[in-house]
């Protein structure tokens, strides 16, 4: 017998209709995919029994409550949506509320849970002075690969080099224009691969020459705090990669003359990236 795609998937609903009733009738509480099931197919038989959308909706509300599902399933379960064919066509049943008017439980699956413990703060290993020389304020963020932040932050950049901010993930520093920020920093974790940021390394921190080339670099493109090893050449490509105007530059880099400063549509500066 030749079926359509859409009788292909009403049978495939009744059949799972079928197991929840069955389940049902032995006592047993219905988990999600059951009741989702045995509702629709309920409203669906309702049209083809000949009854309007409304009244099809309602006994498909009044099917189960709460006590016939299982812990969890009215929380999840808050609509259910089926095409019905009704006697004027084919309509879309959106069953709200299908186990009735239930409060959802504090601990739901997808509820928002006030976290009310104050975040750790990392036990800085590096301190640092830093001073913004820009016009505008600049913000960096927690996991920042702070060697590689805004060029116009004048700090030991050899002193910050495979370091991030001794702050909560996700938090940020804002640094004012000609203010002097005390800030501390703790080594980045996990592979200590730097990627993207800058581009000042974009590889291992500690790979053998990485830093050296990276202060290079730095110094090369006018980076505050940057001092280049003595007798030490620029490496190939370093010109204009990450350099307060090059393409690679962070994020954040001083506003060129003319355009908005912190009041304006861009808003305050800010370096980020990611640590891998």
């Amino acid at each position: 017998m030749p079926l359509t795609p859409t009788e292909r998937d009403r049978l495939l609903l009744f059949t799972a209709a079928e197991l929840a009733r069955t389940r049902l009738g032995r006592g047993l509480r219905l988990n999600v995919p059951e009741a989702t099931a045995l509702i629709a197919d309920t409203v669906c038989e309702a049209a083809r029994d000949g009854l309007r959308l409304a009244d099809a909706l309602k006994r498909g509300r009044s099917l189960l409550g709460p006590d016939d599902v299982l812990p969890g399933v009215t929380d999840v379960v808050t609509e259910i949506q089926v095409e019905a064919v009704f006697d004027d066509g084919t309509r879309l049943a959106v069953i709200s509320a299908p186990f009735g008017d239930v409060e959802p439980h504090d601990g739901a699956p997808g509820a928002v849970l006030p976290h009310t413990d104050t975040l750790p703060q990392p036990e800085p290993v590096v301190v640092l002075e830093v001073r913004n020389t820009a016009a505008v304020p600049v913000s960096v963020t927690s996991h920042f690969h702070f060697f590689e932040a805004n060029p116009r932050l004048d700090f030991d950049r050899a002193a910050a080099y495979g370091m991030r901010l001794a702050a909560p993930a996700g938090s940020s520093t804002r640094f004012d224009p000609g203010a002097v920020v005390e800030v501390g920093l703790v080594p980045m974790g996990g592979e200590r691969i730097a990627i993207g940021f800058a581009g000042l390394l974009d590889g291992e921190l500690d790979a053998p020459g990485a830093k050296a080339d990276a202060l290079r670099r730095a110094a090369a493109c006018g980076y505050q705090g940057a001092v280049a090893p003595e007798g030490s050449v620029a490496p190939e490509g370093s010109e204009g990669s990450g350099g307060p105007e090059g393409p690679g530059g962070s994020e954040g880099s001083e506003a060129p003359e003319g355009s908005e400063g912190p009041e304006g549509p861009e808003g305050p500066e800010t370096s980020e990236g990611t640590e891998r």
